[in-house]
């Protein structure tokens, strides 16, 4: 019997949207919702199971997410036949894949907010060069190529824009794949990962012309006239986002006071319109994820907008959506359809190859060409090679076979990269100095240069104490270079800036705030003694350690000033030595890898919003607990230039144990030639006092300090661990709760002990360049360094 194929009827199971439960005899999951919680439930599991054990192969997110949705589709689970029946029947499939679509929409949605297009304004001819080279080089090759293979090539992908749309994939280097992976290692700060995300926004610009045409010619293969009416839509959509939207925006902006956040309907409504931009664009063909990226780009970066819209929607696009885009993208790679079409992928294996080796090879001659070093050339054509989520919408095209194969690739290339970057670079190799930086080496008559850090009032209010009890004369002047810092939220681009060399650009005037206010008062009370110079740093918390160190280094500083308060965020977090998300505090990557020495007030008198211009008006009292170090010689150097003001009295403690037990000749010899110059130069001041303690173990240590403790004291300075003779804390390492500062320091800033006088605890700089193997690792060294 003839079958009429036009009227064919297929017949699918109506499922419900809810169970009444097992007990009344239904199965879950022939009902609509729990099915869908129980794919959620699976995918975000297995994800995060896969990046567990991917970990300390160092992949990034989107690897696991990737493999994650593999394993979830007919590769693995669901080539059961059962398994995908029951989990992926066809109307759990329509669903997965249209919440995979949003997910993909509101994360390209985040990435435009995340993106300052106005960059390119400020980025340098160097990075314009490196993203043309590193964009038309491997299009000319994988075109190349393509036009060689063309008549093997899969069938639908030999047609020229089909190859353009293939080629131009692989010559992209797409901002939204490679921030959150420069994110995730920490490497937002540092000058390749600056580097590289400036280069990828470029390469994103050029790359989106590109893809328009690729588009329109793709419209216009079967009716010329689609071309051009995708063109006018463009035009007027763009228009509409930019000329209307943006507008808009930047009136709710204005509108808001300072301080306060924005209205929860502008961001409700905002966050709806996505949803509407996506489907305008779908209607008018010009691709549902390009309006979502256009209205992101069209919201002004940073706070109060940028940063409330990325604080709503970030945590629900990463944890909830975007699973559901990877599981959609798992269930249409199929590694078995990859056997019966090898003679196909073949010529399109070429072409990908041909694409990234010759983007990595472009990538990696100019940057020599530009005068950098081979390890840093590596990374960045590293970076710029990184695929992820951008590069799976461009493929999902091709539903088939051709899909699964792009995939893997890109997947591979990623997988390959991040571990090799994380072998290569390292952001705080340039700190590693040779040269003493430090206070103890700075001779009297040279001024001090000092790198004060600020988060806010509270901690500004100890930078200056300490400022004021370092005692800057006109004889002995301080250049303080004072880094205000601010927690990037919803950009992506960290911000530095100059407030003496940028003073007249729009966006520095908006960031200078009270605290430079408050510090050019601060400067014009202490008369010709101190010169202030403010900086602004905006950048992700984990990393606000590299901006401090690259200012030191830069600014060749003898000593970085940091402030804790008590009950301060910072100093809590000090508490284990690390923050809840595992990563170490601000305070504890300073110590690591400060390019000089490191001082750390902890400001025990309560913050109030009064300044402190009458404090050295009075006398000062100073103590020193000398437990030996190059930590202690530090500290008593600190003491010994604050003591040449004649407000300042100093009592300096020397801590020694009996019979000289556990003593490092050394650094005994180095203690006693510091120890008697002071002496002698302090021996008639009877503002100076001097005495030595003999104790056997860390409770003598203890018992020794709480004997002398005294309300006459306003500063105990102390050295934070380095060279300390482990005698003098012996029974006391267990017992410490804040590792920032060290035994003693930690002990005298505690509760447990009962002087209300502030604690400056002092680490001499660590010279890190001594440490590098002989022979072949110094070669090798050499080698990178070309």
């Amino acid at each position: 019997m003839a079958t009429n194929i036009s009227s064919l009827i297929v017949c699918r199971k109506v499922y419900h949207d809810h169970c009444y439960g097992i007990f009344n005899g239904q199965n879950p999951l022939k009902s609509g919702f729990p099915l869908f919680m129980l794919e959620l439930l699976s995918i975000v599991i297995i994800s995060n199971v896969v990046r567990f054990l991917l970990k300390p192969l160092r992949q990034p997110k989107v690897v696991s997410n990737i493999i994650g949705g593999i394993i979830i589709g007919p590769s693995v689970l669901s080539h059961s036949k059962k398994f995908r029946r029951n989990m992926f029947p066809d109307n759990a499939e329509y669903v997965v894949r249209n919440v995979g679509t949003i997910g993909f929409m509101y994360f390209l949605f985040i990435s435009g907010v995340k993106m300052d297009v106005f960059t390119l304004r400020r980025v340098d001819r160097k990075h314009w060069i490196i993203a043309v080279v590193g964009v038309i080089v491997p299009l000319v090759c994988s075109i190349a190529v393509a036009m060689v293979e063309r008549k093997s090539l899969p069938e639908g992908t030999e047609k020229p824009f089909s190859l353009m749309g293939i080629t131009s994939s692989l010559a992209i280097s797409a901002f939204p794949v490679i921030y959150p992976i420069v994110k995730e290692f920490n490497l937002v700060s540092s000058e390749m990962g600056q580097m590289a995300l400036s280069t990828s926004i470029i390469s994103d610009v050029i790359g989106n012309i590109g893809v328009t045409i690729f588009e329109a010619g793709k419209q216009g293969e079967d009716r010329p006239i689609g071309a051009l009416w995708y063109m006018i839509s463009l035009i007027v959509v763009l228009g509409a986002i930019m000329g209307g939207i943006r507008q808009a925006m930047l009136w709710i902006v204005r509108t808001t006071p300072d301080g306060k956040p924005v209205d929860q309907i502008y961001v409700i409504t905002i966050l709806l319109g996505v949803l509407v931009i996506g489907f305008i664009a779908d209607m008018f063909g010009l691709a549902i994820a390009n309006g979502p990226l256009w209205l992101g780009l069209a919201v002004p970066d940073g706070p109060p907008l940028g940063a409330i819209l990325v604080e709503k929607a970030e945590t629900i696009m990463t944890e909830i959506l975007l699973p559901c885009s990877f599981m959609n993208i798992g269930t249409i790679v199929d590694f078995s359809t990859l056997s019966h079409h090898w003679s196909h992928l073949l010529p399109l294996f070429f072409i990908v190859i041909s694409g990234y080796t010759s983007k990595m090879i472009a990538t990696l001659i100019t940057s020599q060409y530009l005068d950098m070093t081979l390890r840093d050339g590596l990374t960045l054509s590293l970076l710029l090679s990184l695929r992820g989520e951008v590069e799976l919408l461009l493929f999902v095209h091709w539903m088939d076979f051709k899909f699964t194969f792009l995939v893997l690739v890109s997947m591979l290339v990623t997988a390959l990269a991040v571990p090799v970057i994380s072998i290569v670079y390292d952001p705080t190799r340039p700190y590693m100095v040779n040269k003493r930086r430090t206070i103890q080496h700075t001779s009297y008559n040279v001024e001090l240069q000092v790198i004060a850090c600020i988060n806010d009032e509270e901690n500004l209010h100890g930078i200056k104490r300490l400022l004021d009890f370092s005692s800057p004369t006109v004889n002995r002047r301080f250049s303080v270079h004072a880094l205000h810092h601010v927690e990037l939220v919803g950009r992506a681009n960290p911000l530095f800036i100059d407030h003496e060399k940028e003073d007249g650009d729009t966006d520095q005037a908006n960031t200078t705030s009270s605290v430079h206010k408050a510090l050019k008062i601060f400067q014009e009370s202490r008369g010709g003694c101190m010169k202030i110079h403010p900086y602004t740093a905006k950048s992700p918390k984990r990393t606000m350690y590299q901006d401090i160190c690259e200012l030191a280094l830069t600014k060749q500083a003898c000593v970085i000033a940091l402030s804790l308060h008590r009950e301060s965020s910072d100093y809590l977090e000090g508490k284990r030595g690390i923050k809840k998300q595992g990563h170490p505090s601000t305070t504890a990557s300073v110590l690591a890898h400060a390019p000089c020495s490191v001082a750390i007030l902890v400001d025990k008198i309560p913050y109030m919003n009064t300044f402190s211009s009458i404090m050295m008006s009075s006398e000062h009292h100073f103590v020193v607990l000398f437990l030996g170090g190059a930590d202690a010689r530090e500290a008593l150097a600190f003491a010994d230039r604050a003591a040449g003001n004649e407000a300042i009295s100093l009592t300096v403690v020397r801590f020694l144990s009996l019979d000289n037990k556990g003593d490092d000749e050394m650094e005994k010899k180095l203690d006693d030639g510091l120890v008697t110059s002071f002496w002698v130069k302090n021996e008639g001041n009877n503002r100076s006092v001097y005495r030595e303690v003999v104790v056997k173990n860390g409770e003598e240590t203890l018992n020794a300090i709480r004997a002398m403790n005294s309300d006459e004291y306003d500063l105990w300075i102390v050295g934070r661990k380095q060279g300390i003779n482990p005698v003098l804390l012996q029974g006391l390492p267990n017992w410490r709760e804040n590792t920032e500062l060290g035994v003693i320091g930690d002990y005298i800033s505690s509760t447990d002990f009962s002087s209300q006088a502030s604690v400056l605890v002092v680490q001499q700089q660590v010279l890190r360049g001594q440490e590098q193997a002989s022979g072949c690792s110094s070669v090798c060294n050499k080698w990178w360094s070309i």
